[in-house]
């Protein structure tokens, strides 16, 4: 039967959710009947009006060019998005998958929303690629290239592209089972642009657990078979698979030392070698609630694994991230080993606040791609989260300035400092009053935004946030701002805090106390478009 909601939410996102071409789009219709003409001409008319606002001032508002919406941070064209997922690198594509409630800015049925990028910068939206079924809403899950075509799925001789997934059962969950949570697959043979789902789905099912979800897939070639990293309530089971179809429980990993004050979500398990040349493994486990500055956040771990059990080399919580807003990322499958990173991206809010936020077109951004980096440290090994390379790309005028008070020509920028001190301190302000400040005294690093402009959707985001500093010389610090977040990247990655804000008019003013004389400011450019792009 034709699916008349698939249609035009694949007409939606995949082209007219971005008021461009108009005319090739309405070509595209003249196969169709009348009826179906009519019904998504007039979507499309709607969808043409949305993106544009009556002109305030001199300025007329264009898609992707609302108030807070970010300017090179990846944000979906409209309505809720969560959880990167199912990231996968092939044939020249980063492909970027991720939670979508396609109907409404707050979260709801699970969809998966896609986006293609050739650069991890420049992205392309494309067609919902998983709809939900009668198994349930899509929830979080992973993607992989079937290279040795395990599965069966692949044709012509080309691999498959498989996408491993949570299927959540609202009506499993409504009726006070606990077992509404199942892991299913689906495949693609066009390079992720359709999908069909597999028909002996569930893959996984519920050993009788309430939380039971998120599988992040990865083929260890010294097992020769399929390793998934399962989160189950406050724990994280591992299974092992020679086709991606059949699955055997093999282990479970729950240390007593760990962080725990909420759910265990988000697990993304991936070999990586130190600097040196040693050969480890990283664990990242996202939490919620329980971050080190409340709410979400994602703790990691260090350590061995022999395809069955995970060993950790330390008994230390560690953390991603010291800010609030870098939750539930994971990595990329498939990157060529020419390439050699270990690339990660994560949503930049927080569950606190996230559905809540000053935002109404569309909610939530990603946070820039990062290179993620095993360090050994005095005998200790340290995850750095250092900004991609790629992103010099988006620098338009590169100028030095000079320190103390300095007047920013752009509200989206890259700023590199040198310390010239034990403590320091950096204020953005506008013409508001507004203000955010970020500080080291001592032995930590402050960052406020109780002033950065709005702030009243929530008490949450108004708390101060701290970060250790006792075992970091930090000699540089690279500052990226867009319209509605802040991320402080410390020494190349060895720290980082990423932040969201939300102020009225852009902050014109940065103040610093602690630096070398010369600051280096790049002003970047959009990635949408090359437009102002503030509307106050």
């Amino acid at each position: 039967m034709f699916n008349m909601a698939q249609t035009i939410h694949n007409y939606k996102i995949g082209g007219f959710g971005m008021c461009k071409n108009l005319q090739q789009k309405i070509k595209v219709l003249e196969p169709m009947n009348n009826t179906l003409k009519i019904c998504l001409l007039f979507y499309m008319f709607l969808l043409l009006f949305a993106c544009k606002t009556k002109p305030t001032s001199n300025q007329t508002v264009q898609c992707y060019n609302e108030a807070h919406r970010p300017q090179y941070h990846f944000s979906p064209p409209k309505n809720w998005m969560n959880d990167p997922n199912g990231m996968v690198y092939y044939e020249g594509e980063y492909h970027l998958f991720y939670q979508y409630y396609p109907d409404g800015n707050t979260w709801g049925p699970m969809h998966w929303g896609h986006a293609i990028s050739t650069d991890l910068i420049n992205w392309k939206n494309y067609p919902i690629a998983l709809y939900p079924d009668s198994l349930g809403y899509i929830f979080s899950g992973s993607a992989v290239i079937d290279w040795k075509n395990t599965s069966g799925f692949g044709k012509n001789g080309k691999p498959a592209m498989v996408a491993i997934y949570t299927y959540h059962s609202m009506e499993g969950e409504k009726s006070g089972k606990i077992t509404f949570q199942t892991q299913g697959i689906a495949y693609s043979n066009d390079k992720g642009r359709t999908w069909k789902k597999h028909k002996g789905n569930p893959v996984v099912k519920n050993p009788g657990i309430k939380d039971f979800r998120d599988p992040k897939v990865f083929w260890l070639e010294g097992t020769k078979a399929w390793i998934m990293t399962l989160a189950v309530k406050n724990k994280i089971s591992f299974y092992t698979s020679a086709d991606l179809l059949h699955w055997k429980h093999s282990s479970d990993f729950n240390p007593a030392w760990a962080a725990y004050g909420g759910v265990w979500e988000c697990p993304d398990l991936f070999p990586i070698k130190t600097p040196d040349g040693e050969d480890k493994f990283v664990l990242l486990v996202s939490i919620n609630p329980g971050g080190p500055n409340g709410g979400s956040a994602t703790q990691y771990f260090v350590g061995d694994f022999d395809g069955k059990n995970f060993t950790p080399l330390t008994s230390e919580v560690k953390w991603l991230d010291y800010g609030a807003d870098n939750y539930a990322g994971v990595t990329w499958s498939d990157v060529p080993k020419t390439d050699g990173r270990r690339l990660f991206i994560g949503w930049m809010s927080n569950w606190l606040y996230a559905q809540t936020v000053p935002t109404t077109v569309w909610r939530s951004a990603m946070t820039i791609p990062r290179s993620l980096e095993l360090h050994k440290q005095k005998g200790a090994y340290k995850l750095f989260s250092k900004p991609v390379v790629e992103l010099t790309g988006l620098r338009k005028r590169t100028q030095q300035v000079t320190a103390n008070k300095i007047d920013l020509s752009s509200d989206i920028l890259e700023i590199d400092l040198a310390v010239s001190s034990a403590d320091f301190q950096l204020v953005f302000s506008n013409k508001h009053n507004e203000k955010i400040l970020l500080a080291k005294s001592g032995d930590r690093i402050v960052f406020d935004r109780s002033q950065s402009g709005i702030t009243n959707f929530n008490d949450d985001f108004r708390s101060i946030h701290y970060a250790p500093a006792a075992a970091i010389n930090i000699q540089k610090i690279k500052v990226f701002i867009d319209r509605s977040s802040i991320e402080f990247v410390f020494n190349e990655g060895e720290l980082n805090m990423t932040e969201l804000v939300f102020p009225k008019s852009p902050y014109t003013l940065l103040e610093t106390q602690g630096f070398e004389e010369q600051v280096t400011i790049h002003q970047l450019r959009s990635i949408w478009n090359n437009k102002k792009t503030f509307k106050e």
